[in-house]
């Protein structure tokens, strides 16, 4: 068969800033005694680019609004994503007291 038979199939031009589905705050269920570190927000360095929120595996950034973001404790269980993808270091991963 020629090529021409076949459809051309273009890319797509939409770009998606957050992903199709998430899971619900805390889909692991609530943090227990067990966190040894906690992210902790610097509302001065914070810029609001939210990459911190797209990366969290808990779903547990929370986008204020005032274009910063917060942290739900009661789910976040301290991994530490946020911290690492925080472009600005806004995010520092504390002891948990």
């Amino acid at each position: 068969m020629k090529a021409e038979a076949y459809p051309v199939l273009e890319e797509p031009k939409t770009f998606f800033l957050a992903p199709l589905s998430k899971p619900a705050p805390g889909s692991a269920g609530k943090t227990g005694t067990w966190r040894t570190h906690k992210p902790v927000v610097n509302l001065e360095k914070c810029t609001g680019c939210l990459l911190c929120w797209l990366y969290c595996p808990e779903n547990t950034v929370i986008k204020l609004e005032n274009g910063k973001v917060a942290i739900d404790y009661e789910y976040c269980k301290g991994c530490g994503v946020c911290a690492t993808s925080c472009p600005f270091d806004a995010i520092e991963m504390v002891p948990e007291v």
